[in-house]
């Protein structure tokens, strides 16, 4: 790592931000006698091209913040009881390495579970580490969040298909994405907000009225959970039509008679009754997409975060394709990798016996989420619980806040208690590391050498260089990984430098780490209609509309609407007690997910927590706008404050999620105060293939309260 010290008077070093989870960003970091001063704006950057975030301009604070953890800990006493001990980098490490070995060699080691936070561009050491150790269970959110779709389209034959904004869409939807505000994974909000502004038409799908769909030529105001049954309406309209691409359908698709007949299903009037989207506006949607050359969909997790999470993946991802639109320049495009080593092979998830590939939790029962070696929470704390089908005595977590970040909080606070060795690394305290029994400081992005935006898909890397020296004895997770590696008895499958790991990601390019860090990025330029060539990686080689392989692990082949468990359709008495459809996870420009909130300039200007709700409903209930108030679900109830607005429609209540209270201190950070997951569950029934939870879509009651 080669960062200015101090007394060397100002650099600027061009890096790539991660001051939220995805990052991705171009900045200029400013540093004077080695103190990063500002960060500015890489306007020449091929994605973030000029943008930068309040997140980023603030994240000063959070690298000099007093309350990092600057040195690894070990819990003296009880957990939660705030007792800790400073320990050096070599015991805590080799503290783990004997307690992890130990309960592998008595018990499997798949009684361990590794576990990270969204979008870390070092998991791929996590998964090293985990696949030569021999566990197949790692905890992540990805079960609902953005790994359906890719579990989804590798079974479908291909990568996901992003945006190409580059290519000038001219029209756009932005479905469950509030682009301008959360700026997901590869795709940054300008690139929409040039196309925008270049003329192209916007059809937004969101139960709320967002800044986007203010700008909306359609706004498609859904009831959250119900986003399979308005995509299928439209593809409905879109075949009854003949406004689908009947070249691509009758050369490169099977199944499409058996989709049509399930089509048949889903005409507007029923779709309507369904989303609470007039018949008129599906029709019109319909047509405004299928009929405006080219035509790119953006989506979110939002749409992936209920029980109808696949099948509404894959009917967007069917309306782009039976439009003409997969793959071709202004669309939808599959992406190829930058020439660097596949982060599979770098993951070793090759070297995984398949004996214990065969042990992943809930893989017998989440068969799509097993294709990519994911699980679903709920299974690791069912083996802490129960024992069954082994018992998980070691959870080792990176980068996750866990209690905020995981449904059913107070069911996932009971685990971590009870597991018998919990790890953490983490830049902050939080509840969650107060729960560990040892835990690691990690380095900010600031401080680490990385190759950036390696785990994405839309055709570049970017070196992420180290601009200031790590405070304190913090070290980067990567480095964290690779010597914890070591300790466990992989001494040759680890480097004696993180730099050295990623000349070895490099090599197929041809290049080193100081010759990487040099250049603005690596790209492969994008290729359209790939499939003309080399057909589709599936078992036909072609689109399957009907998925066999469904079928075969007992699912439906054909997607469908599936009503919420919890739902105004559900019993008299139950809607009566819980009268608002409440979806949660509503973005904050300020946070990234629970991140963050230790800014003083960004909890300025959103100090907390927000629950959305209707004038008309807020009146019923002698609620003000910015009133403290319980929103309540049969999990639990929980303090936030009311924003009165129509942007909700009057049966719905919109939750931000991510909340704690770092400046309330430990032990418990106020986190079940505020925190949206005390609300929500990860009982079944769930997402069949994946074992998504349902966020969004569930019911609740809000009632005033003087709590502040």
């Amino acid at each position: 790592m080669t960062v200015a010290p101090p007394g060397t008077g100002t650099a600027v070093v061009r890096t790539t931000c991660r001051a939220c989870g995805h990052g991705g960003c171009g900045v200029f970091a400013v540093v004077e006698d080695g103190r990063l001063v500002e960060l500015r704006p890489d306007r020449e950057h091929p994605v973030s091209k000029g943008y930068t975030c309040k997140k980023a301009h603030a994240y000063g604070e959070l690298q000099y913040h007093p309350g990092r953890l600057l040195h690894p800990l070990r819990r003296v006493g009880a957990r939660g009881e705030g007792s800790w001990q400073r320990i050096p980098w070599d015991e805590a490490l080799g503290l783990v390495a004997e307690r992890l070995n130990a309960i592998k060699a008595e018990s499997g080691a798949e009684s361990v579970v590794f576990g990270h936070g969204t979008g870390r561009d070092f998991h791929r050491f996590l998964y090293r580490v985990s696949n030569l150790f021999g566990t197949p269970n790692v905890l992540t959110p990805g079960h609902m969040c953005y790994l359906p779709r890719i579990a989804i389209s590798k079974l479908l034959g291909m990568e996901i298909p992003l945006c190409d904004y580059d290519s000038k869409p001219r029209c756009v939807i932005a479905w469950g994405s509030n682009h301008l505000v959360s700026n997901p994974d590869e795709n940054k909000g300008i690139n929409l907000a040039k196309t925008l502004s270049a003329g192209a038409k916007l059809i937004v799908v969101d139960p709320r009225r967002n800044r986007l769909a203010e700008k909306a030529d359609l706004w498609l105001r859904l009831r959250p959970g119900t986003d399979a049954a308005l995509a299928l309406g439209m593809l409905h309209v879109i075949v009854e039509e003949g406004l689908y691409d009947r070249g691509f359908v009758e050369r490169w698709t099977t199944g499409f008679d058996a989709l049509r007949e399930r089509l048949a299903e889903y005409t507007p009037g029923r779709v309507e009754e369904i989303t609470w989207v007039p018949a008129e506006q599906v029709v019109q949607a319909a047509r405004l997409y299928a009929q405006t050359k080219p035509a790119a969909l953006q989506w979110g997790v939002g749409v992936e975060q209920n029980v109808n999470c696949v099948d509404a993946d894959r009917a967007l991802i069917y309306l782009v394709a039976l439009t003409g639109n997969l793959d071709v320049p202004g669309g939808n495009v599959i992406f190829g990798l930058p020439p660097m080593l596949p982060r599979a092979e770098f993951a070793l998830f090759s070297e995984l016996p398949a004996g214990q590939r065969a042990k992943l939790l809930g893989g017998d029962r989440y068969r799509l989420a097993a294709t990519i070696d994911r699980l679903t929470p709920h299974v690791v704390w069912d083996a802490i619980e129960s024992g069954e089908p082994y018992p998980v005595r070691a959870l080792v977590i990176f980068a996750s806040n866990t209690l905020t970040a995981r449904e059913n909080a107070r069911r996932a606070y009971e685990a971590l208690e009870r597991v018998e060795f919990l790890v953490t690394a983490d830049i902050f305290p939080t509840p969650t590391t107060e729960l560990a029994d040892v835990v690691l400081p990690a380095a900010t992005w600031l401080e680490n050498d990385n190759i950036a935006d390696y785990w994405k898909v839309h055709g570049y890397a970017f070196p992420r260089r180290a601009v200031v020296e790590p405070e304190g004895e913090a070290w980067p997770d990567h480095r964290i990984l690779n010597e914890l590696g070591k300790k466990l008895g992989f001494e040759d499958r680890f480097w004696d430098t993180v730099e050295d790991s990623l000349d070895f990601i490099l090599e197929p390019a041809g290049l080193t780490w100081e010759e990487f860090r040099e250049l603005p990025y690596l790209q492969r330029p994008p290729e359209y209609r790939k499939y003309e060539q080399h057909g589709f990686a599936s078992r036909s080689g072609k689109l399957d509309l009907y998925l066999e392989q469904y079928e075969e692990w007992g699912y439906d082949p054909l997607p469908k609407h599936v009503e919420p468990p919890e739902s105004p359709l559900r019993e008299p008495a139950f809607v009566e007690r819980y009268p608002l459809v409440l979806t949660t996870g509503q973005r904050i420009l300020n946070y990234f997910g629970s991140e963050l909130r230790q800014s003083p300039t960004l909890r300025k200007t959103h100090p907390d927590p927000l629950v959305e709700i209707h004038p008309d409903a807020a009146a019923e209930r002698g609620i003000e706008n910015g009133d403290w108030v319980f929103v309540e679900t049969p999990r639990g109830r929980i303090t936030m404050r009311a924003r009165v607005t129509d942007a909700v429609d009057p049966r719905v209540a919109a939750a931000e999620f991510g909340w704690w209270f770092p400046e309330q201190g430990p032990p418990d950070y106020g986190w079940d105060r505020s925190n949206v997951n005390i609300l929500t569950d990860d009982a079944p029934p769930l997402d069949p293939g994946m074992g998504a939870t349902n966020l969004r879509g569930l019911m609740c009651q809000i009632t005033l309260t003087d709590a502040a």
